[in-house]
């Protein structure tokens, strides 16, 4: 019995994982309330997560924040430039939507908003990621991440889909708030790893 609960032992690892997962997803919702910090935040986990819970470096408060610090005016600026486009496309979706239900005939649009919606917040996803890996301006940080997301639409897709179940899964539960965004961000990074060693 004491062998199971070992501190090095395979059940307090997984115990230790998800605590650290909880603690990053707690971290992450705290700096992201503000939303001008979204961005900055996001580039912060996904570093915490590719560092310390898939590479087993650092520790994850101080990895976290240095990262935070360090990327905080270029990951505002994407974010910025991201939301623009998020809105403007919220917007249209919405307004096809209602021409939609009018039967007028530019809602024949409406699903075309819709994909270029997901291409979107697919987009918004790999700047956050492509921020915490490489260097450069917030320009080049959007224009790498949108060629990046076009050029790998199946792996663009997967991402696509993990961020839609995530949302689903908030919106059934919202206590899963305390996990999800780690949990997302780990599964994402499995997918861009993969995106980003191909250039």
């Amino acid at each position: 019995m004491r062998s199971v609960f070992d501190i090095d032992g395979p059940v307090m690892s997984v115990v230790i994982r998800i605590f650290d997962c909880i603690c990053l997803s707690v971290l992450w919702l705290v700096f992201s309330l503000p939303i001008l910090t979204v961005g900055a935040s996001s580039t912060a986990l996904y570093v915490t997560v590719h560092r310390y819970l898939r590479r087993g470096e650092g520790h994850p408060l101080r990895t976290f924040l240095d990262a935070f610090r360090d990327n905080f005016k270029r990951s505002t600026l994407v974010w910025l430039a991201a939301l623009c486009v998020l809105d403007l496309l919220t917007a249209d979706i919405l307004v096809l939507r209602t021409m939609v239900l009018n039967r007028h005939p530019l809602g024949r649009l409406y699903w075309l908003a819709l994909i270029l919606g997901g291409v979107a917040v697919t987009w918004t996803a790999y700047c956050f990621a492509y921020a915490a890996r490489f260097q450069g301006r917030a320009r080049d940080v959007l224009r790498s991440s949108l060629f990046l997301t076009l050029a790998h639409p199946v792996r663009a897709l997967g991402v696509f889909l993990i961020l839609f179940a995530a949302a689903l899964a908030v919106m059934t539960g919202p206590g899963l708030i305390a996990i999800i965004p780690t949990a997302v961000c780990w599964l994402e990074s499995a997918v861009m790893e993969n995106v980003f060693l191909l250039h």
